[in-house]
C-alpha cells in the first residue's frame, strides 16, 4: 500500500556496528556485566561533564532495582573510538521482573544510560521469545521513560521501571490483536519488502544482499503460521539475527551479519514493530 511504503521511507536507515554484549537464560551477576560492560560500573562521570550533571553509576540503579524484584538478563555497552570515553560510553540493560522470569515470552525493561553525557537514562518496553533468543523493542506507542541526569535519579529511575511495567497490558493487547490478522502471501511480501527498507537503504544500484523471501522463511514449526505476529517475528529475526545467506553489491556470496550496536538494534526492533502496528491498522 502507498501509504505504508510513505511510512516505511520516512524511517528508512542504515542499521551497522557491533557492541559486546552478553545474554543469559538466569540472572547476570555483577562480575559478569562489568566483564562485558565495564560502563555500567564507572567510578565517576567523564571529565566532559558540568557540575549540574548528577552523577548516579548505573551499577546503583541496577541494585537498586534489584530489590524491587528486577533482574539483569542482557547487558551490552557502545564500542569507542576515543579510549577516554571506554568506561563511561552508553549501555543497555535488559531487565524482568521476576513475576516475569518464567513466561514463554518474558516482558522485559530496556534501560539505556551513559556516563559522558551521549544518553539519559532511558527505559523502554521490550519482549524477548526464549524460543529463538531473540529480543524485541516495541515502538513508541507504549511507554518511553527518560530521566535526565538531575536531581534524584535512582527514584525516579524505579518509578520509570514500574510504568513501563504497568504498560504491559497494552503491549499484550497489541500482540492478540495481530495475531487475529491473517496476511495472504501478497501481503506477507509486502512487509518483509518494507522491513528490507528499514534495514538496507533502497537503492538499484546497491540491492538488499537478501530476498523478501529469505525474510520470511520460518526457522521452527510454531513461525509457521500466516498471522500478522508471526509474520512480524520471522522478520524481525531474520534482520536483527542475521545469518543469512547472501549477495552484496558486487554479487560476492556473504552473510548478514546480527544487529549488536546498542542504537541500531534499538531503532531497527521499534521501526519494525511500528510497520506491524501501521499493517495492524491497515488490516483492522
Amino acid at each position: 500500500p502507498g501509504f505504508l511504503w510513505r511510512f516505511i521511507m520516512k524511517l528508512a536507515s542504515r542499521f551497522a556496528s557491533h557492541s559486546p554484549s552478553l545474554r543469559s537464560s538466569s540472572p547476570l551477576t555483577d562480575d559478569q556485566i562489568r566483564a562485558v560492560a565495564p560502563s555500567i560500573f564507572a567510578a565517576d562521570k567523564h571529565v566532559s561533564r558540568s557540575d549540574r550533571y548528577t552523577y548516579i553509576p548505573t551499577g546503583d540503579v541496577l541494585t537498586a532495582l534489584r530489590k524491587e524484584g528486577f533482574e539483569p538478563f542482557m547487558v551490552c555497552q557502545t564500542r569507542v573510538r576515543q579510549d577516554d570515553r571506554r568506561d563511561f560510553t552508553k549501555h543497555m540493560v535488559r531487565m524482568r521482573h521476576a513475576r516475569h522470569i518464567g513466561d514463554a515470552e518474558a516482558n522485559e525493561i530496556v534501560l539505556l544510560n551513559s556516563h559522558d553525557g551521549t544518553s539519559s537514562y532511558q527505559l523502554i518496553s521490550g519482549l524477548y521469545r526464549y524460543v529463538c533468543s531473540n529480543g524485541l523493542v516495541f515502538g513508541d506507542t507504549f511507554s518511553d521513560v527518560r530521566v535526565h541526569h538531575k536531581g534524584e535519579i535512582v527514584d525516579r529511575v524505579i518509578e520509570g521501571a514500574y510504568e513501563v511495567l504497568d504498560g504491559f497490558d497494552l503491549v499484550r493487547e497489541r500482540r492478540d490483536g495481530m495475531r487475529a490478522i491473517t496476511l495472504d502471501a501478497g501481503e506477507q511480501a509486502v512487509f518483509a519488502r518494507a522491513a528490507l527498507a528499514l534495514k538496507y537503504e533502497p537503492d538499484p544500484l546497491k540491492p538488499a544482499p537478501i530476498t523478501e523471501a529469505q525474510v520470511l522463511e520460518p526457522r521452527r514449526a510454531e513461525d509457521m503460521r500466516s498471522d500478522l505476529w508471526a509474520t512480524f517475528n520471522r522478520t524481525q529475526e531474520s534482520l536483527v539475527n542475521g545469518g543469512l545467506l547472501g549477495r552484496g553489491a558486487t554479487g560476492r556470496r556473504m552473510r548478514t551479519r546480527p544487529v549488536l550496536g546498542i542504537e541500531q538494534n534499538v531503532k531497527l526492533n521499534r521501526a519494525l514493530w511500528m510497520l506491524a502496528e501501521e499493517m495492524r491498522r491497515l488490516k483492522g
